[in-house]
C-alpha cells in the first residue's frame, strides 16, 4: 500500500516552506529517520527525516517550489512502516499516522505506519491541496483509490505535441486537465526555468530538453527564444523575447524566506517605535591591545577566536547591567525590564540577515562569551540557526565595522528597546593629555525606543559602553 508524506509543521508556527534539495530519488530504499529533503522556512533551513521505512515511489514536489504545510511531498511504495522499523508506535504516533493517511487518501490505518511527532496533517485537511502554480487533478496512477473516476478523460482525437525523448508526451485535448505529478503530462522544468520561458514567450512543449534528467534548462529556453524554429505563433514569442532583452542584464531574486521575514520585522519596528540614535567616538587602543594579547597567549583556549567584537559584547552586557532600563521592552501597558541579557548578534548570511542571541550573556566570562559568539556565527553561516536561538533577545549588536563602515542608524530588533552599531577601528589623531597622538578610534551608535527610554538612559548606557572599551579592565571585575 502506498503512503504520501505531507509537509509537516516544523514547530515554528509557519504555514509554508520552500523545497531546497531532495536527498533521495524515486526507487531509493529509505529507513526511519533518514533525511528525505532540505526545506527552507522563513527562519531557517530544516532537514526532514523519513517517518517510515520503505521505497520512494515518487517525489511530488519540485525543488524550488513553495508549498503549504499539509501538502504531500513524497510517496512511498509498499515497504516496511515506521512502526515496524521503530519497534512499535505509541498511541499518539498511531493517531498521527491515521491523520496523515486521511490527508493523503492513499493508505489505511494498518499500513500507513506511525508518523513522527508533529508530522501529521492538520485536522481540517481532508484532501490533497493543489500545488501552487500547477493543475489540481492528479493522474489516475498516482491518485488515491476511487479518484480515477474524477479524472477528465483526454479527447482521443487529440494529437500529441512534439516532446523530447526523455520527457512524457505533452499532448492533451483542449480543456482536459493536466496531471499534477512532476514530469507527468508536461515538460520537466524547474520553476525559475518556467518563469523564464513565460517571460520570453516560449512554449516549453516545443523546447528540446538537454538536461541530465530530460528536463528543460535555461540554456534550452534561450536557444528556443533565439531560434528561427520557434513555431509561427512564433512571431509573438520572438517579439516578447526581443522586448525582454534588457532583462538579460537584470537579476530577479525571490522576495521570500528569511529576507521577507526580516523586511516585515524591520517595517514593523521602524513604524511602531520612535527611534532615536546617539553617537560616540571612542579610543579603543587598550581594547585592541587586549585582543592582541589574548590572541598571542591563547589564554581563552587554543581554538577560540578572539576579535574586538568579543570585548564590545562584554561591554554591552556590562553596561546593560548598569543601566537595566535599556534592556527592556514595551508590552501593552507595561514596560518589562529584564534582569538578564540575551545578547543578539546581527549576522549577514547567504540566506539574509538573522539575529540569533547568546542566552544569559551577562553571566559569562570572556572565554564562555567568545565560545558563544563563535558557535553562533558558525551556525548562522551554515543557514541552520534554530528558531529558539533567534527568539527571546533583549538587546542587539550589529558589527558594521567589519564592512569598513564607520557608523549607522540601525533599526531596533522587534521585542527589544535598543541596538548598538560597532563601527570600524581606524588610526586617528587623538588628544592625550596635551599631545596629539595616533590612537585606535571607533564610532559607536545606539538606536533606542524613545517610548521606553529617554535621552538620559540612552546617553548613560552609551557612555558606559565607551568607558568599558577605553579601559577593558573594568569589564573583568
Amino acid at each position: 500500500m502506498s503512503f504520501e508524506f505531507p509537509l509537516p509543521d516544523v514547530g515554528e508556527g509557519l504555514t509554508e516552506a520552500d523545497i531546497v534539495a531532495w536527498k533521495v530519488a524515486p526507487g531509493d530504499t529509505v529507513t526511519v529517520n533518514q533525511i528525505l529533503v532540505e526545506i527552507e522556512t522563513a527562519k531557517s533551513l530544516v532537514e526532514l527525516p523519513s517517518p517510515q521505512a520503505g521505497t520512494v515511489d515518487a517525489l511530488l514536489v519540485d525543488e524550488g517550489q513553495t508549498i503549504e504545510v499539509g501538502t504531500p511531498i513524497i510517496r512511498f511504495g509498499g515497504a516496511g512502516s515506521g512502526a515496524e522499523a521503530g519497534g512499535g508506535a505509541s498511541a499518539a504516533g498511531e493517531a498521527g499516522a491515521s491523520d496523515s493517511a486521511a490527508t493523503a487518501e492513499t493508505a489505511t490505518d494498518d499500513d500507513s505506519g506511525a508518523t513522527l511527532v508533529g508530522y501529521g496533517a492538520k485536522a481540517t485537511s481532508s484532501k490533497r491541496r493543489p500545488r501552487k502554480g500547477g493543475p489540481v487533478p492528479a493522474p489516475a496512477s498516482a491518485s488515491a483509490p476511487g479518484a480515477a473516476s474524477e479524472q477528465p478523460a483526454p479527447a482521443p482525437a487529440a494529437e500529441p505535441a512534439p516532446a523530447p525523448p526523455a520527457a512524457p508526451a505533452q499532448g492533451q485535448a483542449a480543456g482536459a486537465a493536466a496531471p499534477a505529478s512532476p514530469g507527468a503530462g508536461r515538460p520537466l522544468a524547474k520553476p525559475p526555468v518556467r518563469k523564464l520561458a513565460k517571460d520570453l514567450g516560449v512554449d516549453l512543449s516545443q523546447v528540446v530538453a538537454t538536461g541530465p534528467h530530460g528536463d528543460v534548462t535555461r540554456e534550452d529556453v534561450h536557444a528556443a527564444a533565439n531560434s528561427a524554429a520557434v513555431p509561427a505563433a512564433g512571431a509573438t514569442a520572438q517579439s516578447a523575447a526581443s522586448a525582454s532583452a534588457p532583462g538579460e542584464l537584470e537579476e530577479r531574486i525571490p522576495f521570500k524566506g528569511v529576507t521577507k521575514m526580516m523586511a516585515k520585522a524591520m517595517v514593523d519596528s521602524a513604524f511602531t517605535m520612535p527611534h532615536v540614535t546617539e553617537f560616540l567616538d571612542v579610543d579603543v587602543t587598550e581594547t585592541m591591545a587586549m585582543v592582541r594579547r589574548l590572541k598571542t597567549t591563547k589564554f581563552l583556549g587554543e581554538d577560540v577566536k578572539v576579535s574586538p567584537l568579543l570585548i564590545v559584547a562584554k561591554a554591552v552586557a556590562w553596561a546593560a547591567g548598569r543601566n537595566p532600563r535599556i534592556n527592556s521592552c514595551l508590552e501593552g501597558d507595561e514596560i518589562i525590564v529584564k534582569k538578564y541579557v540575551n545578547l543578539g548578534i546581527a549576522a549577514a548570511t547567504p540566506r539574509g540577515l538573522i539575529v540569533p542571541n547568546i542566552k544569559n550573556a551577562h553571566s559569562m566570562g570572556l572565554g564562555e562569551l567568545a565560545q558563544g559568539i563563535q558557535e553562533l556565527t558558525a551556525l548562522a553561516r551554515s543557514g541552520k540557526t534554530p528558531p529558539a536561538d533567534q527568539a527571546g533577545g533583549t538587546i542587539t549588536i550589529t558589527n558594521v565595522g567589519v564592512f569598513g563602515v564607520d557608523a549607522g542608524t540601525p533599526i531596533i530588533n522587534p521585542g527589544e528597546a535598543a541596538i548598538l552599531a560597532f563601527g570600524q577601528v581606524r588610526k586617528k589623531p587623538w588628544v592625550v593629555g596635551d599631545e596629539i597622538v595616533p590612537r585606535d578610534i571607533t564610532t559607536l551608535s545606539v538606536s533606542a525606543d524613545h517610548r521606553v527610554v529617554d535621552g538620559e538612559i540612552i546617553s548613560k548606557f552609551l557612555a558606559d559602553v565607551g568607558r568599558g572599551l577605553e579601559d577593558p579592565t573594568l569589564l573583568l571585575a
